[in-house]
């Protein structure tokens, strides 16, 4: 017989840098609990069969495997959402582009597109705090599209629908009053690339040519045709990237340009608002 608190001292995750954390995720997962109750009740016995699960959930996060692909599901803003290798899974400095949005962005009735929506994250988490939004999300991977779609049917979210698109493509006519994307942004050739939990994330949602602004320029040339008067175009952006970001929006005529700075201190997102 094996109990809660042995199977999380025992747990050994030495190359993760949450390996607590990953410890109890993956065990309150293993034996269908939260992990509130893997501290209440510490000396409760575990059986062999969730025991096993749990074993060999531990195997696949020793060989790198992030922990939301080995469990299918990742937290985001307010909402749960689920994810798979084909998709990016959401990060806590991505919330800044949500918030950021809610913040400019009337919660009166408005056009909202969310450009490679990956698992639906940044669409859903906005549609979710502003009923009165017509959401679009668009992805040019069908099997994204589709899991985003099965997120927002499970969120029950009426004001969002999910298209194929890359990025403005299957958009023509269509303009809207705030565009945000976290689109690819890393460089081809960075060493991140081939280290810890972005080992096992789709390349081609992280790597935008050379220097990492190939995709970012596109949506940055394109925005004003697919924008209203007064619209915003919001982007997330590498940690380096923000000077970069802001010249190609000054450049394509947008005003108001600004950047802001995620928790970890590095300039994140950057932003415009096409001219009135």
């Amino acid at each position: 017989m094996t109990i809660i608190a042995s199977l999380l001292r025992n747990a050994q995750l030495p190359e993760s840098p949450t390996e607590r954390l990953d410890a109890e995720l993956l065990l309150a997962a293993a034996i269908g609990k939260s992990r509130s109750y893997l501290h209440t009740w510490p000396e409760r016995i575990v059986s062999s069969e969730d025991a096993q699960t749990y074993a060999g959930y531990l195997q696949r996060r020793r060989g790198g495997e992030p922990v939301a692909y080995i469990l299918g599901q990742q937290g985001f803003w307010k909402i749960d959402l689920e994810v798979a290798p084909h998709t990016l899974i959401p990060r806590p400095d991505t919330e800044l582009l949500v918030e950021t949005a809610l913040e400019l962005q009337p919660a009166a009735p408005a056009r909202v597109l969310d450009l490679g929506t990956g698992t639906g994250a940044i669409a859903l988490a906005l549609a979710s705090e502003r009923p009165a939004w017509q959401v679009t999300a668009v992805d040019r991977v069908a099997e994204a599209a589709a899991l985003a779609e099965r997120n927002r049917q499970r969120l029950g979210l009426s004001n969002t629908q999910v298209r194929l698109s890359h990025w403005f493509d299957s958009l023509a006519g269509e303009r809207f009053d705030l565009i945000v994307s976290n689109p690819p942004y890393i460089a081809a050739a960075d060493p991140h690339l081939v280290a810890g939990d972005v080992r096992f994330e789709p390349s081609s949602a992280l790597v935008a040519g050379p220097d990492g602004l190939d995709d970012l320029r596109v949506i940055v040339t394109q925005a004003p045709g697919h924008l209203v008067p007064g619209g915003w175009l919001l982007l997330e952006h590498g940690y380096d990237q923000a000077a970069a970001v802001r010249a190609l929006l000054v450049e394509q005529g947008f005003n108001e340009v600004a950047s802001r700075t995620d928790l970890g201190g590095h300039e994140r997102i950057s932003l415009g608002r096409l001219p009135c």
